[in-house]
């Protein structure tokens, strides 16, 4: 049984590490991910990570994880910036608002696939320009969903969250767990 994870994410590496699971290979899926006319955030969210799942080759005994993580502001989907004033519309969108962090996570066996989704909430606090420029200025926006990592330099702009920490990064770790354990891949493992 080998371990594939469907993700290019160095934090979705970095979250599988703390409960010891390190993958064999790395084979983020190549898929569209355009949300379609009308489509709400969380069902977006669960098709991508579904969807990505079953994109990635793999043999009948592998076990397969990917996750996409979304920002919604309301019904509004805020994906990845396609440039720096892309993702400074977000963050002005996002000043002095609660906004949600869905992440979907997908495990693949075979044909058997397990799913589960949790949705944090997150408080951005009221950004002046200059946050919002010296953000953008850390280049820490890029590849991001919604614009930021709350990781990173942005936790300086979130005064309160509700929900999952690891699932905000991009990847829910007891959710994770459980979905592993149930395709027979032990978490905490030594190799």
């Amino acid at each position: 049984m080998a371990f594939i994870l469907g993700s290019g994410s160095p934090r979705r590496l970095e979250l599988l590490a703390q409960i010891g699971v390190v993958p064999d290979d790395v084979r983020p899926p190549d898929i569209d991910e355009t949300p379609a006319k009308g489509e709400l955030p969380r069902p977006y969210c669960q098709r991508m990570a579904r969807q990505k799942v079953q994109a990635v080759t793999a043999g009948s005994c592998d076990v397969v994880l990917c996750a996409d993580t979304t920002v919604a502001l309301g019904r509004r989907i805020l994906g990845k910036p396609a440039d720096r004033d892309e993702a400074a519309a977000f963050l002005n969108l996002m000043s002095g608002r609660r906004h949600s962090v869905i992440t979907a996570v997908a495990v693949r066996l075979g044909e058997r696939v397990w799913e589960r989704d949790v949705v944090s909430h997150v408080k951005m606090k009221v950004l002046s320009p200059d946050e919002i420029r010296s953000y953008l200025d850390t280049g820490d926006w890029q590849g991001k969903a919604g614009g930021y990592g709350i990781q990173g330099p942005a936790g300086a702009l979130i005064p309160w969250i509700s929900g999952s920490f690891t699932a905000i990064v991009g990847l829910p770790l007891a959710e994770t767990a459980g979905l592993l354990q149930a395709a027979g891949l032990p978490v905490w493992r030594t190799t």
